[in-house]
């Protein structure tokens, strides 16, 4: 392949051109979500926080639709609904004017993707919808278009150049649409107050399931817990710290306080003159690093890695609850 190159260039020049493909590419679809912003600080703007409103306020289910290439946003649109605490489901057009009609109720809402608003396939959902008192929302460029007419609301996305240089093959228009399906998901999760313990309990398995866990999953209790009182005597501390095998030692003041931690650095810091009949207190390194229970487990080990530590030890109103350490973490798929 290389002689080749040096022969006639020809593999050079064709990779130059899809680069510059590429980048043609990425510019269009650029220059469609800046439009897609500008808009949704304009002219978008109320019809966008009444359609979260809405979306918010459903008793039933989101019922996102779509042909086509807006087919396959919708269906991607329903799932982001739902992995983010807005229950939804994708209709098929097509397969709603053979029985799936009978999928949506009274109580749910239908948000229907189509770029020139005039898919035929979506006549017979848009029809349900208007026979039945559904709210049906339209994404189109289109307001004019049947869709958007029949639509109680419409959220115009702003005219943009396909990057398909035939404008035909839908590029910069899915880029879009796909784009407000995302600004529509985010804003009714914040909404709603959605929090990361909620998005675990939709999101228990895989890589994904490991980061969602939270320190209080993982970390040690009870009797696991390598504390002393300030006032041990180093001889004595020293053994609590090795049964405990956590390559640390808490140390709490007469109200169960973490004052401090001990560890094998401070050890051997304080190696020779008299350690073991020292205090506890006076060996630890005062105000260690500490989190709470319900902080997420991937947080805990960014800050473990950041400090160059090995463990936290986890606290509730100052008192030592827990311990977390590294290699817990990692067992967890934590990463």
């Amino acid at each position: 392949m290389t002689a080749g190159l040096k022969r006639d260039g020809v593999l050079r020049n064709d990779r130059g051109e899809a680069t510059a493909s590429a980048t043609r590419t990425l510019q269009l679809e650029t220059e469609g979500l800046s439009a897609l912003k500008d808009a949704l600080t304009s002219e978008l703007l109320e019809n966008f926080a009444e359609t979260v409103e809405i979306l918010r306020d459903c008793r039933g289910r989101v019922i996102v639709t779509g042909m086509g290439k807006s087919g396959h946003v919708a269906q991607k649109t329903a799932a982001t609904f739902s992995s983010t605490g807005t229950p939804s489901y994708f209709v098929h057009p097509s397969e709603a004017s053979h029985g799936d009609l009978g999928m949506i109720t009274p109580d749910d809402v239908i948000l229907a993707f189509s770029w020139s608003g005039e898919t035929v396939e979506l006549g017979n959902i848009v029809s349900y919808s208007r026979r039945f008192a559904v709210p049906l929302i339209a994404v189109t460029s289109n307001p004019n278009s049947t869709l958007g007419e029949a639509a109680e609301i419409v959220l115009a996305l702003p005219q943009a150049k396909e990057a398909c240089p035939h404008g035909l093959a839908p590029t910069t228009s899915t880029v879009m649409q796909l784009a407000l399906g995302d600004c529509l998901a985010v804003a009714l999760l914040e909404s709603k107050g959605f929090t990361a313990r909620d998005f675990k309990t939709l999101h228990p398995g895989g890589q994904l399931g490991a980061r969602l866990k939270f320190v209080g999953d993982l970390m040690h209790k009870s009797d696991r817990l390598p504390l002393v009182p300030a006032d041990t005597i180093m001889s004595e501390a020293i053994v609590v710290m090795t049964e405990k095998a956590l390559g640390c030692l808490g140390v709490v003041d007469g109200d169960g306080t973490l004052q401090g931690i001990i560890t094998d650095g401070d050890l051997r810091r304080h190696m020779g003159g008299g350690l073991l009949s020292r205090l506890a207190h006076e060996i630890m390194t005062p105000g260690p690093k500490t989190v709470s229970p319900d902080l997420l487990a991937s947080a805990a080990l960014e800050m473990i890695n950041a400090s160059k530590i090995t463990a936290l030890f986890v606290v509730e109103n100052g008192r030592p609850v827990g311990i977390i350490h590294v290699h817990d973490l990692l067992r967890a798929g934590v990463a």
